[in-house]
């Protein structure tokens, strides 16, 4: 039986804000899988993108989803390119279902534009059109990995949190 919620998407989709959302709701941890990355590297994501490079960053992250697959009733909030690995999807799926949080290409702007985070794939003269190219070729991985999947584009981080836990009292393969 599955007991972790696995949230996916691509960055500003809302992983994080749903996330820790949904952990409280439910009395369960959150887990921010690019926390753990930082742990691991012992630096900050942009850093590891600037000395090491993305091949690194994306082995980092291999490890940090073996580790905490292994927890139980956990919410984690995946990196935006998770998907792009099998290896991360398929360790994921043996404890958790996958949600695939969905925003359009201009929420995701003005959100990713609005947080204090750096996003390194973002840093080019021409967000909007970087935005829209990796999400075309992001969208099957996202689609091929997801067990549910939920557009945050118009509702609030609480709303997005109830129509999951609506979802997954229907899943009998799932423990809530």
């Amino acid at each position: 039986m599955k007991r972790n919620i696995a949230l996916t998407g691509f960055m500003g989709s809302g992983k994080s804000a749903v996330g820790k959302v949904l952990a409280g709701r439910l009395g369960r941890r959150f887990v921010e899988l690019d926390d753990v990355i930082e742990e691991i590297a012992g630096k900050s994501i942009p850093d590891i993108f600037r000395q090491d490079g993305e091949i690194t960053f994306r082995e980092l992250e291999i490890e940090a989803t073996r580790r905490v697959s292994k927890g139980t009733d956990l919410v984690i909030a995946c990196g935006g390119g998770i998907v792009l690995n099998m290896i991360n999807i398929d360790r994921l799926r043996e404890t958790s279902r996958i949600v695939y949080l969905t925003a359009s290409p201009g929420v995701i702007l003005r959100r990713t534009r609005a947080d204090d985070n750096e996003r390194p794939l973002l840093d080019v003269p021409a967000p909007a059109e970087r935005i829209r190219e990796l999400l075309r070729f992001r969208r099957p991985f996202y689609e091929r990995a997801a067990d549910l999947r939920i557009s945050t584009s118009r509702l609030s981080t609480g709303f997005v949190a109830e129509r999951i836990i609506s979802q997954l009292k229907e899943d009998e393969g799932f423990n809530l």
